[in-house]
């Protein structure tokens, strides 16, 4: 049984950085796409960036050219590099594997278990 395990939020003001990670534990029998996906305060998760089984990359356009998304295959991690961080960025993240299945679907398969995000102004 594959496992997700989110780490790295924390409190910050506007203009700071944080780096999210995620480890993967269990054996993965299957191919896996991996992204991030806040939960804004009073809303359902949203991607915000994901990586599939080839590292191509994709992110919102909310966070694109702040957020770097990748993956240490090695090491069974990944990772969310949050640069120039706003208040709007506030959140719980969570990192998701979505099984690959010739494509990289919407919904994931599995989940971490969250780790906050706060930026205060």
């Amino acid at each position: 049984q594959v496992q997700l395990t989110d780490s790295g939020g924390g409190s910050v003001q506007t203009g700071g950085s944080l780096r999210l990670s995620c480890g993967v534990s269990g054996y993965i029998g299957r191919r896996y796409c991996m992204g991030w996906f806040p939960q804004f305060p009073g809303k359902e998760r949203e991607e915000v960036a994901r990586i599939d089984i080839n590292d191509k990359t994709t992110y919102a356009d909310s966070v694109k050219g702040r957020f770097t998304i990748t993956r240490a295959n090695a090491e069974n991690a990944l990772y969310l590099q949050m640069n120039d961080l706003k208040p709007e960025d506030t959140a719980v993240y969570y990192c998701a594997a979505l099984e690959y299945l010739g494509y990289c679907p919407r919904t994931p398969d599995v989940w971490g278990q969250g780790t906050q995000v706060t930026v205060s102004s």
